[in-house]
């Protein structure tokens, strides 16, 4: 059992025989009355997004969750295929189902796959990737000191702001989770 004072970004739990994502909370104490919890839930199954205020002592059911590492092989426009390590089955997925890990998806790379009783929910990609700049403008020189940045395509399509000294070509790494830039590698 987790109660609502320990809701964090990303925890699942099971409530009212539904298995719902914390997508956001909020601790609120307001000045008269008793403190809550503010919370905006995704149903992992049919992607229901659902807001609902909780007492922070109470408690909830924590559920299992399977995370499995696969490889992703290959898409045929609309379908994408990642193999199991274990077994070398194939698993097809849609562009609904992978999100914005789109963003940042490689020939061979390892991502887990959630499932919940069998059924596929959701994918995590690792925590920082290392994507090549395949186009961005120059920068310009004596352009540094108010820490500017500037767009940069990356390898997989996905457009993120870089500072003005990365060039075409660098590999920079990306943090999945906010989808920002780090550092350049």
């Amino acid at each position: 059992m987790i109660t609502a004072g320990d809701f964090r970004n990303g925890v699942i739990f099971e409530l009212d025989s539904q298995v719902y994502k914390v997508v956001e909370f909020q601790h609120v104490k307001p000045g008269k009355g008793a403190a809550f919890v503010r919370t905006k839930l995704k149903n992992v199954i049919t992607g229901a997004v659902l807001e609902k205020t909780f007492n922070p002592t109470e408690k909830v059911q924590e559920t299992q969750i399977d995370r499995k590492d696969m490889q992703y092989l290959y898409n045929d426009g609309e379908t994408y295929y990642f193999m199991d390590n274990e077994t070398f089955e194939q698993l097809p997925l849609s562009k609904e189902d992978l999100g914005d890990t789109l963003n940042y998806l490689l020939d061979n790379m390892v991502i887990k796959v959630l499932s919940y009783k069998g059924k596929v929910f959701g994918v995590e990609p690792p925590m920082f990737v290392e994507l090549e700049v395949t186009y961005t403008e120059p920068g310009f020189k004596g352009d540094t000191s108010t820490g500017a940045s500037k767009p940069a395509t990356l390898e997989t399509g996905y457009v993120v702001n870089v500072p003005l000294f990365v060039e075409i070509g660098n590999k920079i790494r990306i943090d999945t989770r906010t989808g920002e830039y780090m550092e350049r590698v």
